[in-house]
């Protein structure tokens, strides 16, 4: 079995196929697809569509390119919304969130202040509903583990990982898992592929991100969950090892780090 740790699969580019595409990526072998709310508006949805099928779980947050039309408010109804969650088999993380320090707009310094104040109050409440969280690091590796270690969550993914050595060993030691996908099978993209290749497979899980990066046979086309098992087969190849190796060990990490994956 194969785990999609991070999908949008209720984004407007899937349109009426996300159901599709979630039977589509079962037939390939994804037993399982973690879809990450980005904001109060599609925290319904997400939890709709995870309920939908029998091969989805879903995650509550709100995403940091989201925070500048977010209100302090929602806070309150993200915090009100998990615990009602807690009761929801399909429900297993807190997130989307974190820092995006890329999108130009998001790093003038009010921006940057909110995004860093959402941050802070979405940790406290996965630590105070001890939740693992799906975490956006772009551009933003040392300010999110500034904040991960003054409020210690329950663990999480950083998704999209693309820091250094030292950045992943700093994740790792607080008890992260890093999320691998699309970038990894770009031939170009040396550090990542590196990474890939050396750091302990237990702290390796993979994620497609669909509909965005998407892989290198893909690109620049909508990536979609049916894919992991592709991007799985380059990590193999990048490590040395079987396919069934790096599907048995990824999904192992994947439920280590969400353990209320059904």
């Amino acid at each position: 079995m194969w785990i999609d740790t991070h999908c949008h699969l209720d984004a407007h580019e899937f349109g009426n196929e996300s159901v599709a595409q979630a039977a589509l990526a079962r037939a390939q072998g994804v037993g399982m697809i973690v879809i990450p709310a980005v904001e109060t508006a599609n925290f319904a949805i997400v939890a709709q569509l995870a309920a939908s099928v029998d091969n989805a779980c879903y995650a509550l947050g709100i995403h940091p390119i989201y925070v500048p039309h977010a209100e302090e408010d929602h806070l309150r109804v993200l915090r009100e919304q998990v615990a009602a969650a807690m009761a929801d088999p399909n429900f297993v993380a807190l997130g989307e969130i974190g820092l995006d320090f890329f999108i130009p707009m998001l790093t003038e310094p009010a921006m940057r202040e909110k995004q860093e104040f959402f941050f802070r109050e979405q940790l406290k409440i996965a630590r105070d509903f001890e939740l693992p969280v799906l975490m956006h690091v772009r551009r933003s590796q040392d300010v999110v583990l500034k904040h991960v270690r003054q409020i210690r969550p329950n663990g999480g993914i950083a998704h999209a990982f693309n820091g250094s050595a030292q950045q992943a060993k700093s994740y790792i030691d607080l008890g992260f898992k890093l999320g691998f996908g699309g970038a990894m099978t770009f031939t170009r993209a040396l550090q990542i592929r590196r990474l890939a290749a050396e750091l302990p497979l237990e702290a390796i899980v993979l994620e497609t991100d669909a509909p965005d990066i998407s892989p290198s046979w893909v690109h620049p086309g909508r990536n979609s969950p049916d894919q992991i098992p592709r991007i799985g087969a380059v990590l193999a190849e990048l490590r040395g090892l079987t396919v069934e190796e790096v599907a048995a060990a990824t999904s192992v990490n994947a439920c280590a780090i969400l353990p209320r994956i059904k």
